[in-house]
């Protein structure tokens, strides 16, 4: 059953329908020719029986949701996000803003520790080393997926990806999004300026945009918000239904220009509509800041031409910085030069 109703932005339309979901206990093969799928057609699938323990999981957003509630006093001790560190409403440097809280870090235990410290309170040892945990059990998880996708790509090394973010200098991060329930809005003045007449208590908590990283993976509470815009319709969005037992996965820029645009960067959004709070722990796979990315040379073929020309992270990241949060950044190193690609092919 497909279902249709007005979302926030004017043009813009709500449409329920069913995501492609993975169980990563089938068998290998499978699962890979799944996951091509999915990334292909959506950039986007639900990961089931992911193997990262329950109590980890749990232990991590117990004390996630105790940092949130302390005092803005105490958690703006790590900040402000420059571009890391905890922040609230402001998103990056060009006036996007959005109806949430959140904290930015390094996905290494030593960074996460230098900005925990300066909280106060509680014993820093305790949220820094289950925040560890966490990073280290998704970055093993996200890694697997790179190397099945690998595979079911018929890459003649399945650690293509994968070996870029385990990496010792990695740029990966990982990232505490709070959304306040609709009654405990941390500034209602903001809700007042970004609803609409027709979004009947929507509100904004995350923009249009996609992650200019490798590869997303996302977990929340059973509070329901994302949404993905349709591979078919620009003004679609396709919200996802909770599940706190499953991962999120999602396609970034940067896996989209090393598969020469096969796989795609699925643009996605945070609503906020609950009465109670949402919060999404977010592992990014991300390259070395002088990791040279560029598209496969067995992705390149004559029926797909080299699409993207090459750049480092470092390149990208700075130019991520400068652009607006819903910017198509990926467009800026679209290649044309057909003799690159014959190059590749050889």
């Amino acid at each position: 059953m497909v279902a249709i109703s007005l979302s926030p932005e004017n043009n813009d339309r709500t449409v329920f329908s069913d995501l492609p979901a993975i169980d990563l206990s089938w068998k290998r093969d499978k699962v890979g020719r799944l996951m091509v799928k999915a990334c292909e057609e959506f950039g986007f699938f639900k990961l089931i029986n992911h193997g990262v323990p329950k109590e980890v999981i749990d232990r991590v957003e117990s004390e996630s949701l105790e940092f949130f509630a302390r005092p803005a006093a105490e958690k703006q001790r790590a900040g402000p996000p420059n571009p890391l560190g905890f922040g609230s409403k402001k998103i990056g440097f060009n006036g996007d803003t959005g109806d949430l809280e959140y904290l930015l870090l390094h996905a290494n235990r030593p960074a996460i520790y230098q900005k925990v410290r300066n909280i106060g309170g509680r014993d820093p040892n305790i949220f820094s080393n289950l925040l560890g945990d966490y990073v280290d059990y998704t970055k093993d998880l996200a890694c697997d997926l790179l190397e099945i996708m690998g595979e079911g790509l018929g890459l003649e090394d399945r650690n293509s990806f994968s070996k870029l973010v385990r990496d010792g200098q990695s740029d990966s991060l990982v990232r505490l999004n709070h959304y306040p329930s609709y009654e405990s809005s941390v500034d209602q003045r903001l809700t007042a300026v970004m609803k609409s007449k027709e979004d009947k208590g929507t509100r904004i908590g995350f923009g249009e945009h996609s992650d200019p990283q490798l590869l997303t993976v996302l977990r929340s509470n059973d509070v329901e918000g994302l949404q993905i815009q349709s591979p078919l319709d620009g003004n679609v969005w396709i919200p996802v239904k909770s599940d706190p037992s499953a991962f999120f996965v999602n396609v970034g820029d940067a896996l989209q220009a090393m598969t020469n645009g096969r796989f795609v960067s699925v643009r996605h959004r945070a609503i906020v509509t609950a009465q109670r709070s949402r919060l999404s722990m977010i592992f990014f796979a991300t390259p070395s800041l002088q990791t040279r990315i560029s598209p496969l040379s067995e992705m390149v073929t004559i029926e797909n031409p080299l699409r993207y020309r090459p750049y480092t992270w470092a390149e990208y990241k700075k130019m991520m910085y400068s652009l607006r949060l819903a910017s198509n950044r990926l467009e800026l190193f679209q290649s044309d030069c057909k003799k690159e690609s014959m190059a590749l092919m050889r």
